[in-house]
């Protein structure tokens, strides 16, 4: 059996240094007693809430896998790398609701961000069972709508839609793949931008 999974990398650290998203995943490991369901192969090396963080499970995992995700996912951009309780003064709204807003420091920050995903997965994507799609388009959850996933203007790489490519790694025709360069390479991609008070 295989799957397809969105890959939401969870960051170390917020922009304001701290360990927020670390500190819920923690309560939930607990509450859920989710440690129990974690490969040992990860548990034995790494603490428990550690293991639940994608970057971490994922070396674990041997069931064939296709990652689908932006290497600038705005739900992670929003809730996790820039959240409001980490910018108390609102210096990254602005970034946060237009990426064409983002001054040269803050896509300095998101291109390191990008990089500590592309790391994350190098040995995953190696392996010849495994397939990748990470395109440099600030979306989410590009596999649900239509207009992402397979109509005539979806992002490409490699002259490849989503579905394409997908399909590709599912049906073994060869390889499957793809990764983009780093913002604002892609004139393929769908941008999320927000209005008013979203976030």
């Amino acid at each position: 059996m295989s799957s397809v999974e969105c890959f939401h990398q969870i960051p170390d650290v917020d922009i304001a240094g701290r360990r927020e998203m670390r500190d819920l995943f923690n309560g939930i490991v607990r509450l859920q007693g989710s440690g129990r369901s974690l490969p040992r192969s990860c548990t034995s090396r790494m603490d428990k809430t550690s293991c639940f963080f994608p970057q971490n499970v994922l070396p674990n995992i041997q069931t064939p896998t296709f990652i689908l995700n932006t290497a600038y996912d705005v739900w992670q951009l929003q809730e996790s790398l820039a959240p409001r309780t980490a910018d108390p003064r609102g210096l990254w709204q602005s970034c946060k609701q237009n990426y064409a807003s983002c001054n040269s420091n803050q896509l300095q920050f998101l291109n390191g961000f990008r990089n500590e995903m592309l790391n994350a997965v190098k040995g995953f994507s190696g392996s010849g069972q495994n397939g990748v799609f990470i395109n440099s388009c600030f979306a989410h959850c590009q596999s649900e709508r239509q207009d992402t996933w397979y109509s005539s203007k979806s992002p490409r790489l490699g002259n490849k839609r989503i579905a394409e490519a997908v399909g590709d790694w599912f049906f073994e025709r060869g390889n499957a793949k793809y990764t983009d360069c780093a913002y604002p390479c892609d004139g393929t991609c769908h941008h999320l931008v927000f209005k008013g008070r979203h976030l």
